[in-house]
């Protein structure tokens, strides 16, 4: 299992501005002072050896995250996807590059609720566009589709949804019932964020993946927080939304539908999972803070760890891929 991070941002997409592009320019000039650069691949790998925030970005798509269960020429078509966020767009660009327009796919789309960032991406999803494709949509939601077809045609977008040229399927999940999908074992979890959300558990040979999004984790009820340490025992990876600070999380955010670092390390402590990526970032934050972020995280799961193997964790970022 592969999974594959092509929006990692909550709330709406980002972009880098020219001042926070000058000022990684300015600090990699720092940090260069007093070398020299004999040719573009000697400068390339100074570049590579630069802290993560100066060289790199967590980048500014809204949610979307592949679980990739072949390598790529292992002769499977068949896609899946976590959310339609606008990261949706590059993911679907790289189909196109890789199998081509006249490659016949099937995409299986699991949706954890139908906020405007979790659905923006679909209007611009080029794969939606061309016959001979199929999109399932799975959620538990009962206005799956309605919400899909609300964003195309006027006056949101010039492309009515009965112009689209693939076959699109809605499929109506139950949470707590799990089923089998694409080779993958499913089960949907109800959490807790306005307008009802769901948290996925995939199983595939022997290996768990847990997509937990838009969930805010209180731990004020001992009976639902057993629930999500059952949902998230033994996961190899737990994506979380790690949106707010904990302070921010249990005082002016509170019941603003989303959680903390630290929420998120105690759950998958108590759950013994293996793997924890800070997901959903807070759209204000730079990449400095969420490198602070996941710094302080760390340190965090390393002090409070007790008689357990470590938690690895980190911060989400677009393009990110783990192999399971």
């Amino acid at each position: 299992m592969l999974i594959r991070f092509w929006g990692t941002r909550g709330s709406l997409p980002i972009a880098l501005t020219a001042r926070q592009v000058e000022a990684k320019i300015a600090q990699a000039l720092l940090a260069a002072s007093g070398r020299h650069f004999d040719d573009i691949a000697a400068a390339a790998k100074f570049a590579a050896e630069l802290p993560f925030p100066i060289a790199g970005t967590f980048g500014g798509h809204s949610s979307c995250v592949e679980i990739e269960l072949t390598e790529p020429d292992g002769g499977s078509h068949d896609y899946i996807l976590c959310d339609l966020g606008s990261g949706a767009r590059p993911f679907g660009g790289s189909v196109l590059a890789r199998q081509g327009a006249a490659t016949p796919n099937v995409f299986h789309v699991f949706m954890s609720h139908l906020h405007w960032d979790h659905i923006m991406g679909f209007p611009l999803f080029a794969p939606a566009y061309i016959p001979g494709n199929l999109i399932r949509i799975y959620g538990c939601h009962r206005t799956l589709e309605e919400a899909f077809r609300a964003q195309h045609g006027a006056p949101s977008f010039p492309v009515d949804f009965s112009q689209l040229g693939a076959r699109i399927e809605f499929v109506t999940l139950e949470p707590d019932v799990e089923v089998t999908i694409a080779g993958l074992k499913v089960l949907p979890k109800e959490q807790i964020h306005a307008g009802g959300s769901y948290g996925f558990r995939f199983e595939h040979d022997g290996k768990t993946f847990v997509y937990s999004t838009d969930s805010e984790h209180k731990l004020d009820d001992p009976d639902v927080t057993d629930g999500f340490i059952d949902f998230f025992r033994d996961a190899d990876l737990v994506a979380f939304d790690a949106m707010y600070s904990f302070a921010e999380a249990i005082s002016v955010k509170e019941d603003w539908g989303h959680s903390s670092n630290v929420v998120g390390v105690e759950l998958c402590q108590l759950a013994n999972a293996r793997r924890l990526a800070l997901f959903h970032h807070e759209p204000i934050h730079d990449d400095a803070r969420i490198a602070t972020i996941e710094a302080e995280t760390r340190r965090f799961e390393e002090i409070t760890r007790v008689d357990a193997p470590r938690l690895d964790v980190f911060a989400a970022y677009d393009g990110l891929e783990v192999r399971l």
